[in-house]
């Protein structure tokens, strides 16, 4: 599997994130195509928009964010073996996202949602 990364996607785009996955279903704000140098924008894996609006990036409600983004993974199969592919073919991903929390965002469940899974 490949080293899976996350990173605030205003950070400096660096050789070394290797492939560059967008995880939001928005596009951020401010950021242009140029600046973002994805590879790939993933928005189907990304929480919903109703689940993206029911937490409103509540720390009081991480726990369960975590439990119900990891159910809307659960049931998006394609989207899960999409990102799987790419981990299983890319030395290094970085999963970028846009939210201001470093710890607390939908990147750091998602990464550990797929290292969970490649050790299955």
């Amino acid at each position: 599997m490949a080293e899976l990364r996350i990173k605030r996607v205003y950070e400096r785009a660096e050789g070394t994130d290797g492939t560059r996955v967008l995880v939001d279903r928005l596009w951020p704000r401010g950021m242009s195509k140029d600046k973002a140098r994805l590879d790939l924008w993933l928005k189907e894996i990304a929480p919903s928009s109703q689940l993206r609006k029911w937490w409103g990036h509540d720390p009081s409600a991480y726990a369960e964010f975590v439990r119900r983004y990891r159910a809307e993974l659960d049931d998006n199969p394609e989207a899960v073996a999409r990102l799987g592919e790419l981990l299983r073919t890319r030395p290094v991903v970085t999963l970028l996202y846009g939210a201001k929390d470093s710890k607390l965002n939908q990147a750091a469940v998602l990464r550990d949602y797929m290292e969970v899974r490649a050790g299955d």
